[in-house]
């Protein structure tokens, strides 16, 4: 069975996970905790080399403040309770997004976690925290113009490899799967760019109900997928 070697997760369903129990929304995201947890220990044990979790979207600020404060809390909460096992299982923590306007304490622990696994080489954990992919790709456009005030590159040396080269994810392979739990079909804002000839496979199940399970059965459906990236199949070249 062939395996993916970055698979991309947008962990979605944590609310009306809890509220189909007659739960608080923070109570679902702290579940949602535990399911990510789970998720990134099946993905080392299965030896996927790239998992990216979309964590925090640029426009998850506009929820209201109290849900906001409470998903800011578990980041730290994660960060600080998970952050020796990742180390200690040779996870390089690497973050994407926009951390220029952050809490200094957050951007602390963003910065912690990179530099302390920055030299492990077991497995990729990849976050997208304040994270858009409009923004990213304006952020990225910005740098290029720059880079073309600068005098170090011209208009001719363009090319879709050397405008990634200004991404979030510069030096990261594309996601080979993305998956999106709780059923809704769609990116929404998470890696435009990079997903572009991805595998997409949607769960109808909630964040908090995704486990090693449902990982293996995502990949499962993956595997049964015949990738040809804008090409034709082998098979159909010879009709």
């Amino acid at each position: 069975m062939a395996k993916p070697t970055h698979i991309a997760i947008i962990m979605d369903g944590n609310g009306r996970w809890a509220k189909a129990r007659g739960l608080p929304r923070a109570a679902g995201h702290r579940a949602g905790v535990e399911a990510l947890r789970e998720t990134v220990r099946a993905a080392g044990d299965m030896r996927i080399p790239w998992l990216t979790v979309y964590a925090f979207s640029s426009e998850n600020w506009t929820r209201p403040k109290a849900e906001v404060s409470d998903l800011m809390g578990l980041l730290k909460l994660f960060i600080r309770r998970d952050l020796a096992e990742l180390h200690r299982n040779g996870v390089r923590v690497l973050v994407i997004g926009d951390r220029e306007n952050l809490a200094s304490d957050i951007k602390m622990l963003l910065d912690e976690a990179e530099s302390l696994t920055k030299t492990n080489t077991n497995m990729n954990l990849v976050i997208a925290f304040n994270y858009g992919a409009r923004d990213e790709i304006a952020r990225a456009a910005r740098k290029l113009a720059q880079a073309m005030a600068a005098g170090n590159l011209t208009a001719g040396e363009i090319t879709p490899e050397s405008f990634e080269a200004f991404l979030d994810t510069a030096a990261m392979p594309d996601p080979d799967l993305v998956i999106r739990t709780s059923g809704e079909q769609r990116l929404s804002n998470f890696l435009l760019w990079q997903a572009a000839y991805s595998e997409l496979v949607f769960m109808p199940c909630y964040w908090p109900d995704f486990d090693r399970r449902k990982l293996a059965e995502a990949i499962e459906i993956y595997s049964s997928r015949d990738r040809r990236f804008g090409g034709v199949a082998a098979q159909d070249v010879a009709l």
